[in-house]
């Protein structure tokens, strides 16, 4: 059976809706670095969603070619995630135009996925599919310790649920840390093609540090 991080690592993927903190560990991904509306048909962003499960899929069919990954296994490929901030916001504000969004879009690779098999990866997706891979690059990225919650329902409600969590850091002495390559982080376990709106299912994690009083 292949390897499934959702069912392997549930504490990273299945957190309730009442929000906790996390330590999250460096992972590797693949990724696309953009800016713009991610709402905008044939956009950056969809442009960037495109590319990274085409280079997803080559990573994970590649036993099946000549050339081989060491230490490699079959695997479920993980769900889309993104980072998302906005220029010179220290706080996030969601009043701001979402073509100022700036973001880095996501998909977990194995460990055993190195840079030089992304690399791999990108020039066969080019050469069979014919398009442009090169945006696409090996990320590492340590989080660090956060807040994260099950956010259910419309992405344009997520205000609601990043409430819940800042109540949920102030009562336990913590605050947001925002800063640097901290990003606020989105996980999308639901397909917005094929799910209703109301069931969409995104995981929503926050880089914290403790207060100074506590």
């Amino acid at each position: 059976m292949a390897f499934d991080f959702k069912k392997e690592f549930k504490k990273f993927y299945r957190p309730s809706q009442n929000p906790e903190i996390i330590e999250i560990p460096k992972i590797n991904f693949i990724a696309v670095r953009g800016k713009g509306n991610p709402n905008e048909k044939g956009g950056e962003y969809q442009k960037a969603v495109e590319m990274l499960y085409g280079v997803a899929y080559t990573l994970k069919m590649s036993y099946k070619t000549e050339y081989q990954i060491k230490d490699f296994f079959e695997y479920v490929i993980p769900p889309l995630e993104g980072l998302w901030w906005q220029e010179n916001e220290k706080s996030e504000n969601y009043l701001l135009n979402k073509e100022l969004f700036n973001w880095i879009s996501l998909i977990r690779v194995p460990d055993f996925v190195k840079r030089n098999d992304v690399q791999w990866a990108i020039n066969r997706a080019t050469e069979k599919k014919k398009k442009d891979f090169s945006k696409v690059e090996f990320f590492s990225y340590a989080e660090g310790f956060c807040v994260q919650c099950m956010h259910i329902g419309s992405y344009d409600n997520e205000p609601k649920t990043i409430q819940k969590m800042n109540d949920f850091l102030q009562k336990n002495g913590y605050n947001l840390d925002l800063a640097g390559k901290r990003y606020h982080h989105e996980i999308y376990l639901s397909d917005p093609r094929k799910t209703d709106t109301n069931k969409l299912k995104t995981i929503i994690r926050q880089p914290i540090k403790k207060q100074k009083s506590f």
